[in-house]
């Protein structure tokens, strides 16, 4: 799964908008950047009586409306899910993900802080970096928000570029965490067994799914 850092900060402290810029520069430089954002109200994408409507309540799991410019998913949740479940659904594809909230996470975090709107979020986890209008006490880097550039910087060489070759395991939709044997190991065995297949040429990317057993107890 790509790297995923989440973009935290007070209400009117300038998230979006510094966010906008940062995924212009990410873009700019050649990287694919995708976007999650976080709303604490309940949301409704989907009106009562439309036909993706219907299929869910039908008992359809999920439903995708899909149109000649874009597609949307809609697959109705009894519990929050983790950040990294929600970043799963983009695949493999994007260079990053970027979310807007989730200040509880686990992901690395990026405040943006203005004075006016008060002090500096209280114990963020795993707080890489502040974008700051003023200097802080702080132990994390600190940008201002014209230096979009550096925070861009500090994606790149921080996450973007050391995830560019990865190799992923999940089991049971849990994530196995892989130590470089291992990983080297598989690496090379689906390589070598996947490049010996007939019309197979240069392997730059390669998704495998398993699944056993009949259809779900319930």
């Amino acid at each position: 799964m790509p790297p995923v850092v989440s973009i935290v900060g007070k209400s009117k402290s300038g998230k979006t908008t510094f966010m906008e810029k940062l995924i212009g520069e990410l873009t700019s430089r050649g990287w694919r950047v995708a976007t999650i954002k976080h709303t604490p109200q309940g949301m409704s994408l989907d009106k009562p009586d439309k036909d993706s409507w219907r299929h869910i309540q039908a008992g359809s799991e999920a439903t995708a409306i899909c149109s000649p410019d874009g597609i949307a998913l809609i697959k109705p949740i009894t519990q929050a899910i983790g950040l990294n479940e929600i970043a799963r659904l983009f695949g493999e594809e994007c260079d990053i993900v970027l979310t807007e909230g989730f200040k509880q996470g686990d992901a690395p975090k990026i405040e943006v802080h203005r004075c006016e709107v008060g002090p500096p979020l209280s114990a963020v986890k795993k707080l890489i970096a502040i974008v700051t209008d003023e200097p802080l006490e702080t132990k994390a880097r600190q940008f201002s928000f014209r230096d979009v550039s550096g925070v861009a910087n500090l994606l790149e060489t921080g996450f973007i570029k050391p995830q560019q070759e990865r190799l992923l395991l999940y089991i049971n939709n849990s994530p196995v965490s892989l130590s470089s044997f291992p990983r080297e190991f598989m690496t090379n065995t689906l390589l070598g067994m996947v490049s010996s297949l007939k019309g197979v040429g240069e392997v730059s990317s390669l998704e495998i799914f398993l699944r056993r057993g009949s259809k779900r107890a319930r």
